[in-house]
């Protein structure tokens, strides 16, 4: 197989996203929140993956006839913001004026963030919460806060967008990267454990997705506030 080919099936790879955004969605109108979850979560798998080998295979020299960034900024869209808000407002847990203003807040957020320019930073982080709502919503189905505590977390989140605080990713950040990734894989596994058995309150996923999603969210603050220098020893 050529290196073309290979580049292409990256591309082809990265375009199932859009499927699985399909699949979700139809489960999400049926108020099918575990097999919505587990939709999205297998997205995730997936863009956790395209993205290295996008890299390996160099695929905008050798599949340049699309463009990978916009094509999974666009699948992003779908299944980090647009299905997680829609699940948030339809399931009832922001119910009122909260559900309004938590769609609205993070689909408009969201659009803006995207488009932005300096989303990411020298070290191949984020500048402000990268718009991963997909998380943030799955952990509100597990644990089923206070609507109040929910309304806080989309807003300081939503603000997060747009202040230089800086948060990792999985795979790019080199620093932090031995524990990063096997804390971004493990939230994968507990997300999916979560959604399997339908958010049941006694599982032990819910607690790993509390450790987990405590360290994505903090990792990248903590080392702005930790000197590399001082890191390394």
């Amino acid at each position: 197989m050529t290196i073309q080919m290979r580049a292409l099936l990256v591309h082809l790879l990265t375009a199932t996203g859009a499927v699985f955004a399909m699949l979700a969605m139809l489960a999400a109108v049926d108020a099918q929140w575990d097999l919505m979850f587990l939709w999205l979560v297998v997205a995730f798998f997936v863009d956790g993956i395209d993205g290295p080998l996008a890299r390996k295979y160099n695929v905008k020299t050798n599949a340049p006839e699309f463009d990978g960034v916009l094509l999974d900024l666009i699948i992003d869209y779908l299944t980090y913001v647009f299905i997680p808000a829609f699940a948030l407002f339809k399931s009832g847990l922001m119910d009122g004026w909260t559900g309004w203003f938590a769609i609205i807040v993070i689909t408009f957020a969201s659009a803006m963030y995207f488009a932005d320019t300096r989303m990411k930073t020298k070290d191949n982080s984020f500048s402000g919460f990268p718009g991963c709502w997909n998380m943030l919503v799955l952990v509100i189905f597990a644990l089923e806060p206070n609507f109040w505590v929910s309304l806080s977390l989309v807003s300081l989140l939503a603000l997060a967008m747009f202040l230089p605080l800086k948060f990792v990713h999985p795979v790019r950040t080199e620093r932090w990267r031995p524990l990063t990734l096997p804390m971004a894989l493990a939230w994968t596994f507990f997300a999916g454990w979560a959604a399997w058995v339908d958010f049941h309150p006694e599982s032990w996923a819910h607690w790993g997705l509390i450790v987990t999603s405590l360290y994505l969210t903090f990792a990248g603050m903590a080392q702005q506030a930790i000197p590399e220098r001082a890191a390394r020893g």
